[in-house]
């Protein structure tokens, strides 16, 4: 039995690493050029991006219906090994629940038959076995050590994994991904800042359990669609949820805030000479850190104590808008003084907005 789950385990373990999420073809495009004003385009790929699709800086490439970058796979999970991953996500700790209930019965069974109870102390000989001098495989005290070590990994992989698995499993039982729930909840507070009134409907939640779980999970194996287009709730159409980021993009625009560093900043994950706190408290995050020289100028979209996080503009682009984005210290940037004058300008765009 432990081999059959061995088996399962690293077959959907390879499938989700070297099936791969399924990319955006270079050079992609609508059929429709007049639908190309509800999409982002990609200046990486040169193309627009599909709905429910996202870019991913560690593979480089536009990802269909992405749900996040797993080191662990060394890919992403998305359209065409969502359903892998998550088998692994289950297996894995099934596989663990078994391999811990052996090591817990071994241990009880070998224990049991080396305690011997006096009437002032409970002695333990693990030489060998007083009821069972020979045993079938020989457990001393270094197979002891083993086993408990052993139970220790299975016990924590089936917390770890298993509490993984639950999220994802909310997620494809409401025909989402992880960053497609993190629009929603975007939209949310847009709407809720801005009091439009409007109602966000997420267009591919199929109103079913079973109906969202089969988008997913197929006999085949193979998933449903092409990973470009989506059928999508009555009511909506295939760019509902593309407007939105746009409209959130918009909204992050009016809400960043321009700042000019003073100080040079090498671009390090923990920098030595920013102060001992910011040194400590860096952000425990795989998004990047962004070197500044003295003088640049960058718009802060959000920020921690010690860290912000922004885009650099680059005045050498041809058409401004390319942007190095991740986090610098705060310590390093001052806020520029002719913000005051952009806040009363910004501030009469919300309420137009």
């Amino acid at each position: 039995v432990l081999l059959n789950w061995t088996v399962m385990i690293l077959y959907n373990y390879f499938s989700a690493m070297f099936a791969g999420p399924g990319y955006v073809p270079l050079g992609w495009a609508p059929e429709k050029s007049q639908d190309c004003m509800y999409l982002q385009y990609c200046k990486v790929c040169q193309s627009y991006k599909a709905p429910r699709s996202h870019h991913c800086r560690k593979c480089n490439r536009c990802v269909m219906k992405m749900d996040h970058h797993c080191p662990w796979i060394n890919n992403c999970c998305g359209y065409q090994n969502h359903a892998s991953f998550t088998l692994f996500l289950l297996l894995a700790p099934l596989g663990c629940i078994h391999a811990s209930f052996v090591f817990v019965m071994t241990m009880y069974t070998q224990l049991y038959n080396r305690i011997s109870f006096g009437w002032s102390s409970v002695k333990i000989d693990m030489s060998a076995a007083k009821r069972d001098p020979r045993p079938i495989i020989p457990f001393g005290l270094s197979a002891f050590a083993a086993s408990l070590f052993a139970l220790g990994l299975a016990l924590g992989t089936t917390i770890a994994v298993g509490m993984l698995f639950i999220i994802q499993m909310k997620v494809i039982l409401t025909n989402k991904t992880s960053i497609e729930s993190w629009i929603e909840e975007k939209a949310k507070d847009r709407i809720q800042y801005y009091q439009t009134g409007e109602i966000f409907i997420f267009p591919y939640d199929m109103g079913s359990k079973w109906k969202n779980f089969k988008q997913v999970f197929t006999w085949s194996g193979v998933p449903e669609g092409d990973g470009l287009d989506w059928p999508v709730r009555e009511g909506c159409h295939q760019y509902s949820l593309t407007i939105e980021q746009l409209k959130q993009k918009a909204d992050k625009r009016v809400r960043s805030v321009r700042y000019r560093a003073v100080e040079d900043y090498s671009g390090v994950c923990c920098p030595v000479t920013k102060g001992v706190k910011t040194f400590f408290t860096t952000p425990c995050t795989e998004e990047p850190r962004i070197a500044l020289s003295k003088g640049d100028l960058i718009l802060a979209t959000r920020g921690l104590k010690h860290w912000m996080y922004g885009e650099k503009i680059l005045d050498s682009a041809p058409d401004g808008g390319i942007r190095e984005r991740g986090w610098f210290p705060r310590k390093c940037v001052e806020k520029c003084q002719y913000d005051s004058e952009m806040d009363q300008t910004m501030d009469g765009e919300k309420k137009t907005r």
